[in-house]
Parts: structure tokens; sequence; C-alpha cells
């Protein structure tokens, strides 16, 4: 092969070369390009657990100062009703929690009349462990403190505002209604203007609190729970009658 040739040679092999290396380089990028959405994705799902676990829907509140029950409660219980009813009912709720609403909704009427009539005790936990769904505003807690302090100060109405409370209850995950909204229903209840005044002060807010922790420390799972005589009704929350029906069986 003369000199000629095997420059012609050299530079066929080293454009053949070149041609190659740049496909390789092609056929990378979506090998790269692939990766990358995979980090990405993964990047998303771990921001999303992050994210989740920060807003745990069982977060305990917090409040400071000093917890001071309302008057008449029994622990974190408001208590309405006859001493010697024969049934002790306790309701454990959120302000929030929209399937307490929904169980308001069904047996609020109900229970009223059975709490009236002396077949029932009710013993209500107003719980505040879902401040972190209503975007800072503490709502639930704010609103337990309100309920808490209509049951020290007028607990004759604590019925008519709890059953306002949750005919107005806002979503999770909004900011929850205002002080002023609040205030609002109370008044609308039948709540004295002297007790409304004194929501803002937030002086039940430790206990709210307090009564929260010792819920769950106890073994409580969620909200809406109802107990009959100590015993959790695992019966239809949700329609009116099933709870009815079980509260007069235990009476009997």
């Amino acid at each position: 092969m003369g000199k000629q040739a095997r420059e012609e040679s050299r530079q066929l092999r080293k454009g053949k070369a070149a041609v190659a290396a740049q496909a390789g380089h092609r056929s990378r990028w979506p090998a790269i390009a692939g990766m990358v959405v995979i980090v990405g994705l993964l990047i998303a799902i771990v921001f999303t657990i992050v994210k989740a676990a920060g807003h745990d829907s069982t977060a305990q509140p917090t409040a400071s100062g000093p917890v001071v029950p309302p008057s008449g409660a029994d622990g974190g219980a408001l208590v309405s009703g006859k001493a010697d009813a024969p049934v002790k009912l306790e309701i454990y709720a959120d302000y929030m929690c929209p399937y307490c609403g929904r169980f308001e909704r069904a047996n609020g009427a109900e229970i009223t009349r059975l709490v009236s009539d002396g077949t029932a005790r009710q013993y209500l936990y107003p719980l505040a462990f879902l401040d972190q769904m209503s975007d800072g505003t503490r709502y639930s807690t704010r609103a337990a403190n309100a309920a808490a302090t209509v049951y020290d100060r007028a607990p004759d109405k604590l019925a008519p505002f709890n059953t306002a409370l949750f005919a107005h209850q806002p979503a999770e995950g909004s900011s929850g209604l205002s002080d002023a909204q609040i205030a609002d229903l109370a008044r609308q209840a039948g709540v004295p203007q002297a007790v409304v005044e004194t929501f803002t002060k937030r002086i039940f807010e430790p206990w709210v609190t307090s009564s929260t922790q010792a819920a769950f420390a106890a073994g409580l799972q969620g909200t809406p729970t109802v107990k009959i005589n100590g015993v959790p009704f695992h019966g239809d929350l949700y329609t009116v009658g099933p709870l009815t029906d079980a509260i007069t069986a235990a009476a009997k």
C-alpha cells in the first residue's frame, strides 16, 4: 500500500471513529435523561413523605400557661346531664374533624333529648389534635377553648353552641372560622356577650392541650370515639337511630 493509500485509510478509520463516538454520545443522552427523571421522582416522593409526616393528623397541640379546668369539668370532659342518669355517654371530638361533624349532625338532637330526659349523662371531650389542618390558625384549639369557656360560664348554652360549631364546620385544610365568626355563632346560640368577650383571653387553651395529650396517652385512636358505660360503641355513628337504640338498651 502506497503512502497516499495508507493516509486515506487512516483518515477513513479516523472518520469512522468520530462517527461512532458521536453516535455513542447521542445514545447516552436518553439514559442520562432517564436517570434525571428517576432521581427527580425519588426526590419528589421523599419530599411528599416528609411533608405528610409534618402534617400528622394526630399531632399534639401546644399551649403555654397554667392548666385551668372549666368549672364542673371531670378531667378532660365537659359533663352535662343528671348525676343519676343510668348511662354514661362519652364523646371524643375535634371541631375540625369532618367525621365528628357528620356524627353531630346525625345524633346531636337525639343526644340532647336523652341527656335532657335523664337517660344519659354526657361527657364531652373537646380535643385539638387537628390544629395542623387549619393553615396555621390553630382552629381546633380555639374552638375547643370557646366551648370550654361557654361550659364554664354559661353551661346551659354548651349544647346549642356545640351544635352551631358543627353546623358551620370549616373544611380541613382551610383556615377555619375566625375568632369573630366563632363569637357570632356563640351569640346566635344564646351565649351572653360578657362570656363571648372572654374567648380571646384563651383561658382554657392549656387545659385543652393537656386533655388532648391525656386522651391519646390513654389509648385514643381518633375521633369521633363514643363510649357507652365505658364500652366503645362500634355501631353506625352517622345515621340517626343506632346510637339512640344502644343508649336506650343500656339504660334498661
